[in-house]
């Protein structure tokens, strides 16, 4: 069998980067791409504010604490669109197998290029000729190393894994650094005593899937440097969110709605950095006591703007059944709120434009049944949007342990 040759590019700090190349007054000074309000979240930082501590996804009240002299400027995702598409144009050159994971990188496979790391010198240096910005690549035998590896002298670097480096390369590699262990997982990892891909290495698969469940099966996979996952055009991702724990558990409503305000920023700006577009907005709330709610609402057309984000996650923390112990306990405030999540399901690449499926078609009848089922809990629609709703409470009873799951569907 051939041996696959992958390169993962990945553009440094894209957002930033294209508004410091069209703005000179923002070269070498410290940039945050992101609302500037009390609950806004940075999307992207220059490299000039990654010092301070400034990066991603953090609240930008954090943001300006660490750098006083941050300047926020709001995103124009139309003009980082724009740039995606010149630099998809220059993959296309030289492949077909092109994946692209959002606006700012992509996996291709050139299995069929006599040397993929020249291919990769020549990528980058064709994006900042046509871009005036730069990007890093990493070159492997899959995705999970090319990915490793593009991340491993950022900004503007290109590292390469060969075949015989592997073994050696991913046994001391931190745990932190492997493709798809985030901070919690690394925290558990590191409870277990695994501290590096040697340590994981050490691991037999039942057991890793035993604490990690399916993921364990990839973990196994990866302390020995394999990948089978192939470079995929067409890759349909079915959900995209965001979750953030708080500083202190609340109960307080006004403080759940100021706290979901800082997610939904930072789902919306996922939506837009990877092109995606869903109709499934889903609200997870998990409480001290290790329960969690998860409420859902489908609309008939995908969520077209920030501002309707709002009317739904809003509209779903809201909703609170007199009737479900759930609801009595968090009006009582017997429980209070550790984690709040907003997610996507169902999601569509947004230029497929394919969006106007109607439920209908699915089966015969089913639009009636819901009217039914509306009437009967005397649900009210949101304004200007003719919706589905679904509501889903999952509790573990606290005397039998059994799973107890209720269902709610509303307009």
């Amino acid at each position: 069998m051939t041996q696959r040759k992958i390169i993962h590019i990945d553009m440094d700090a894209f957002y930033a980067s294209v508004e410091q190349r069209d703005h000179p007054e923002y070269r070498g000074r410290p940039i945050a791409v992101g609302h500037d309000g009390p609950r806004g979240v940075v999307a992207t930082a220059s490299y000039e504010a990654r010092p301070y501590g400034v990066r991603s996804a953090i609240s930008s009240a954090l943001a300006k604490r660490l750098c006083p002299n941050l300047i926020f400027v709001p995103a124009r995702f139309d003009v980082y669109k724009e740039v995606s598409r010149q630099i998809r144009a220059v993959f296309r050159d030289y492949t077909e197998l092109v994946e692209p994971l959002s606006l700012d990188e992509a996996f291709l496979d050139v299995t069929h290029l006599r040397s993929a790391t020249l291919a990769a010198r020549e990528i980058k240096a064709r994006i900042l000729a046509e871009t005036g910005l730069t990007a890093s690549a990493g070159i492997s035998v899959n995705k999970m190393l090319a990915k490793i590896a593009s991340d491993y002298r950022k900004p503007d670097g290109l590292f390469t894994i060969p075949p015989g480096q592997i073994e050696e390369f991913v046994a001391a590699l931190p745990i932190e650094r492997f493709f798809g262990i985030g901070e919690v997982t690394a925290r558990k990892m590191h409870g277990m005593g695994i501290h590096t891909g040697a340590d994981l290495r050490l691991r037999d698969e039942a057991e890793l899937v035993r604490h990690f469940g399916k993921a364990g099966h990839s973990y196994y996979g990866y302390a020995r440097g394999i990948d089978e996952r192939e470079v995929t055009p067409n890759r349909i991702r079915k959900s995209l969110g965001a979750e953030t724990t708080f500083a202190e558990d609340t109960d307080d409503r006004e403080q759940l709605r100021l706290e979901l305000s800082a997610v939904r920023e930072e789902v919306w700006n996922r939506l837009m950095r990877h092109e995606f577009k869903g109709k499934t907005v889903v609200l997870k709330l998990k409480f001290d006591n290790f329960r969690q709610i998860t409420r859902s609402k489908t609309l008939f057309a995908p969520v077209n703007s920030a501002e309707t984000l709002r009317q739904v996650s809003e509209e779903l923390l809201a909703a609170d059944p007199p009737d479900r112990p759930y609801g009595r306990q968090f009006a009582r405030s017997l429980h209070r709120v550790r984690a709040a999540a907003i997610r996507f399901r169902g999601i569509r690449p947004e230029r497929l434009n394919d969006f106007s499926h109607d439920r209908r078609q699915h089966g015969k009848g089913k639009d009636d049944n819901c009217l039914k089922r509306d009437r009967l809990w005397g649900a009210k629609p949101l304004p200007d949007h003719r919706v589905f709703s679904n509501l889903r409470e999952i509790s573990q009873a606290p005397r039998t342990g059994r799973t107890i799951a209720r269902r709610r569907v509303a307009a």
